[in-house]
């Protein structure tokens, strides 16, 4: 019995050194990467070097322009060359990180027989309902007819002429260099009617640096999937002025025209109100000499506070909102003109501000009040409301008028009160502003994920981004391959992911969730059971160290 207490002690201290070795091993071999791969940030893998590859990329807009030459309209030995292509290209000279290239590609021919035949009227109007052809052109794409340098189809003082649709007039010339000057013509017209500096400066105004040019550009509303428009008629004095306008008729009549003219840069809806005892919360001077009042030109930004509180249009609204008001003033107050920096009055009696709307202010007539008891009835002529509201809204959308060569005829719009090219050049700018948006928030994104590690990256996020790089070069492609209207979707697509991805609520989850607070955490969970562990080990090795160190005995 004595011999085996000494045994019995060894066996225990066996026992012991074994089962803290094993809970030291289930410990680093299952527990450590079970809890790593538990707790760790979940990140989807994302294209960073595609992403980085973005802000190098390259913009190349082709014009494809169909140059139709009628008889006697170049030299003879000019026209026995025909056809042939001739590309024009130049860099647009913008202060952006993106380099944007203008690439017009003329296809050079010769006139069908019908269209000689409608080259040879007797106006250019004739001419062109004559040359419609069943089938519409590409989007993006002009034609361009060059005349006889005598002929009467255009004024004898004008040597272009710009149309309504895709389509151009340039005089020939008798010359040895005839391709080479028609040529410079031809593309200062394609200009006018696809790409210009100021076009894609204004589209690109909030990507440019402060400086004059872009803060005169910034006046365009931002491109957006949709967009709302509210009219509303602002009654400050309901018990002076009855007021009634067709606004119903107005929008069906002169701006849903318009608005489907538009409808490829996005959705619109339309609405209408009626505010009363709205004022505009400016006084306005009074001026004796003319018994008139008077807003001031530096008075204007101060009068859209006070009105916007009781709109009350883009407080649920998703899309961007576009305010037309027209303001009745009230009779101790009448007549009310607004005034412009020289102190002249305005013609049109109203001003905008850009990327919000419109204002108008609408005058009684003082002869009503001679012949009528109060509140007299007022009725809006809302042709004349509705053409400054319609100019107002080419303004807010950036459609200015075009910068046309010298000695060039341009055609008055269509019933919708939009040209065709006019829409084109529209859509070009909206693409490279939609490019350049996403660009910039895939960049923005690819450096936030980079620096903070613990922000999760979810599949859906990851899915968004690869779409939305994948749709900013198919959208870059087809601007390349003069493909318009599917650049425009493709673009459009490209902002949607985009902003999808930057926006998605699971990258906030664990963003303030840092390292100090993770430690505070588990350290006290894992100490306790880590302690008698790492003791047990400490001591398990310096008694096998001590052992290996004991002399032998030897006989």
């Amino acid at each position: 019995m004595a011999v085996a207490g000494p045994a019995a002690t060894d066996l225990e201290v066996v026992r012991g050194k074994r089962a803290a070795l094993f809970f030291a091993a289930v410990a680093i071999v299952l527990g450590l990467p079970l809890w790593w791969k538990t707790t760790e940030t979940y990140r989807a893998s994302l294209p960073y070097s595609q992403i980085s590859g973005l802000n190098a990329l390259q913009l190349r807009l082709m014009v494809p322009v169909t140059v139709v030459f009628a008889r006697e309209s170049v030299p003879l030995d000019d026209q026995e060359k025909l056809p042939f292509t001739v590309v024009h290209e130049r860099e647009i000279p913008l202060k952006y990180k993106m380099k944007i290239k203008c690439r017009f590609q003329k296809a050079y021919r010769r006139a069908l027989d019908h269209e000689e035949e409608a080259l040879s009227s007797g106006s250019v109007q004739e001419a062109e309902a004559m040359l419609d052809e069943p089938q519409e052109q590409a989007e993006g794409s002009l034609t361009v007819y060059v005349i006889s340098e005598h002929s009467s189809l255009l004024p004898q003082d004008m040597m272009s002429y710009i149309g309504p649709k895709r389509t151009a007039v340039v005089r020939g010339i008798m010359h040895r260099e005839a391709f080479n000057i028609i040529g410079r013509r031809i593309v200062q017209v394609a200009q006018a009617m696809s790409l210009t500096e100021d076009v894609l400066a204004a589209a690109l105004a909030d990507h440019l640096p402060e400086d004059k040019w872009s803060a005169e550009k910034r006046r365009p509303l931002k491109s957006s999937l949709g967009y709302e428009i509210t009219f509303s008629l602002l009654n400050p004095d309901p018990k002076s002025h009855d007021v009634h306008w067709d606004i119903e008729g107005a929008v069906r009549r002169y701006v849903q025209p318009f608005l489907n003219a538009l409808s490829a840069a996005g959705n619109f809806s339309v609405d209408s109100q009626i505010l009363y005892y709205a004022m505009l919360g400016v006084n306005p001077r009074f001026d004796s000499a003319s018994s008139s009042y008077y807003l001031d030109m530096h008075n204007l930004p101060h009068v859209i506070n006070p009105v916007e509180s009781r709109l009350g249009s883009s407080a649920a609204s998703l899309y961007p909102v576009l305010n037309f008001l027209l303001y009745v003033p009230e009779l101790a107050h009448s007549p009310l003109y607004i005034q412009d920096k020289d102190g002249a009055p305005v013609a049109t009696n109203a001003f905008h501000s850009p990327r919000w709307g419109g204002i108008m202010v609408y005058n009684v007539d003082s002869k009503t009040y001679n012949a009528s008891v109060l509140p007299v009835r007022v009725k809006v002529d809302m042709v004349r409301v509705m053409e400054v509201f319609l100019a107002q809204l080419r303004l807010l959308f950036g459609i200015a008028q075009p910068q046309v060569p010298p000695k060039c005829l341009l055609s008055g719009p269509k019933s919708e009160g939009l040209m065709t090219w006019e829409l084109d050049r529209l859509l070009w700018a909206r693409s490279v502003e939609n490019l350049a948006t996403a660009t910039t928030t895939l960049t923005s994104l690819a450096q936030l994920l980079g620096k903070i590690s613990n922000i999760v990256i979810k599949d859906d996020v990851a899915s968004e981004v690869y779409r939305a790089v994948a749709a900013v070069q198919k959208s870059a492609e087809e601007l390349a391959s003069g493909h318009l209207a599917s650049a425009f979707v493709a673009s459009q697509e490209a902002v949607t992911s985009s902003e999808r991805a930057f926006f998605d609520p699971s990258l906030l989850h664990l963003l303030y969730f840092p390292d100090d607070q993770k430690f505070a955490i588990y350290i006290p969970l894992f100490l306790p059971m880590a302690v008698p562990i790492l003791l047990s080990l400490v001591k398990i090795f310096l008694e096998t160290h001590k052992s290996w160190k004991k002399p032998e005995k030897t006989d």
